[in-house]
This record gives structure tokens, sequence and C-alpha cells, in this order.
């Protein structure tokens, strides 16, 4: 039986995974404190949430906010359903609106799970440690960061070749 959330035993050689390994590295290399992995993170989940939510607005101005049912229209005539661009004689462009709207809700939902942790997050910096345990980071992140094995790496790249909606660059 072949366990979901095995480890594997040897990294993944493709280029993204290549790639997340030598961000992985270099941002425990250069950020090998509690105080600066906090900000670090902190900084990715705010600018994340920034562009998410900036995109999600665009698209509710350009497509509408894609929460209002749809009223029913009068009969239409070709050159009011050639200015709409989704018609029963037109599938591709009903599956490039549903694909649009399908997107939004998705944003949607990411920009709720990034405020969820963001509200975690919040908790995160409430820590302080001592100098002394911040001179152990420093010195564990210099054993981590070259490390090829390590258990946290490995199980992100599981996740990176899991994930269907990335693109496959093979």
């Amino acid at each position: 039986m072949h366990r979901r959330d095995a480890v594997p035993e040897e990294p993944c050689q493709c280029p993204d995974c290549q790639r997340f390994y030598r961000e992985h590295d270099r941002l425990i290399r250069e950020n090998s404190s509690l105080r600066q992995q906090q900000e670090l993170n902190w900084a990715a989940l705010q600018s994340f949430r920034t562009l998410a939510g900036r995109v999600l607005e665009e698209m509710q101005k350009q497509y509408g906010d894609g929460e209002a049912p749809e009223a029913p229209r009068p009969a239409a005539t070709p050159a009011t359903e050639a200015g709409r661009g989704t018609t029963a004689a037109n599938p591709a462009a009903a599956a490039e609106a549903d694909a649009i709207q399908q997107a939004m809700a998705d944003l949607e939902n990411i920009n709720a799970h990034l405020f969820s942790i963001e509200v975690l997050m919040e908790r995160i910096f409430d820590v302080r440690v001592p100098d002394e345990v911040e001179q152990k980071f420093r010195e564990v992140a210099g054993e981590l960061a070259p490390d090829p094995l390590n258990a946290d790496r490995l199980r992100l790249n599981r996740l990176l070749h899991q994930t269907p909606d990335l693109p496959d660059r093979s």
C-alpha cells in the first residue's frame, strides 16, 4: 500500500523542484533568525494578499462580481449577442466566462485563507526568544540549508507535484 504522505527517498530533479530547493536554501541562509523568518513570512503573506486582492478587484470591475443571478433577458438580436460575447452559439465564450467566474471564486477563497493565515501569523509575532535561542537558529540554519533530503523540503516538493493547477513544465 502506497502512503500518500510518505516522504520520497530522493529529491526530485525537475526544474521546478530544483528552483524550489535553491529558494528554500537561500531563504534559510539569508534569514537565519526567528525574527527574520517572522518578518519574511509576514511580508510574503501581505504581498500575496495585496496582489491577490487587487487582481480580484480588477476582475470584478471587468467581469462583475459574479454573485448576482442573471435576470431573464429579452430575446437578443445578433448584434446584442455579439456585444455580450456569451451565447449558445458561442460555447467557447461561455466556457471562458465560466472559467473567469470560477477563477474569481477561487481568488475569493484564497483571500479568505490568507486572512486566516494572517490571524495565525499575528500569534507568531507575539513570540520573542532570548539571544541564545536566536543564535541556535543561526547554527541550525547553516546545517539545514544545504541538506537536499530535509524532510520539510521534500514534503513541499511532494505537494508541488500533487497540485493539479500548477502547470507541468516538462
